[in-house]
């Protein structure tokens, strides 16, 4: 490994991915989508291969071989290593036990509302809250889901944290609306 290389988001996912057992990068694309994992991390297939590549080239995974199915591309199965189970664990505790402001746009553009007129800002936090409470209503469908399957809570905390952050922020939403319209909040 290299000189402790920064692990991505999508890397951390590989990593996982991989600690459950061997597989391929397209394989670990279709786990990633059939999970909804694609909610809390970007992931392409372009890119997940080129994640895969530098974690082989930083140490963290090795290739087990290469097999072909009928007329398909070649298709290499990578395997965790020592150093990347270590770097997976790490990585983890670390985002877990330090907050990091990671800059999302939308506190932003609260900051800069004040630069659009007051019918237009209500207009579009009132579309915002449409498109939040339609999420709201996928998150609850996640959950119903893993529920029934009986998936252990400890695995879909992802759900349980994003339904948290969903609810917030549709009651900050609507009570900023509340305020912008009562005149609380100038404009």
């Amino acid at each position: 490994m290299t000189a402790r290389a920064e692990v991505t988001p999508l890397g951390i996912a590989a990593l996982a991915l991989l600690a459950e057992r061997p597989m391929h990068p397209y394989e670990m694309y279709q786990l990633l989508i059939q999970r909804s994992e694609d909610r809390i991390v970007k992931v392409r297939p372009g890119s997940l291969y080129h994640t895969v590549g530098r974690l082989e080239r930083d140490g963290l995974v090795r290739s087990t071989g290469t097999e072909r199915e009928g007329n398909r591309p070649e298709r290499t199965t990578y395997e965790i290593t020592e150093a990347g189970q270590l770097s997976l664990t790490e990585r983890v505790a670390d985002m877990l036990a330090t907050p990091v402001n990671e800059f999302p746009g939308f506190p932003l553009a609260i900051a800069e509302a004040h630069n659009l007129p007051k019918e237009t800002v209500l207009e579009l936090l009132e579309r915002r809250l449409v498109r939040l409470r339609a999420e709201a209503e996928y998150l609850s469908g996640g959950a119903v889901e893993v529920k029934s399957k009986t998936v252990e809570k400890k695995y879909w905390l992802d759900i349980r944290y994003l339904q948290a952050m969903n609810r917030a922020e549709i009651d900050w939403i609507t009570t900023l609306v509340g305020e912008i319209r009562s005149g609380d909040v100038g404009w």
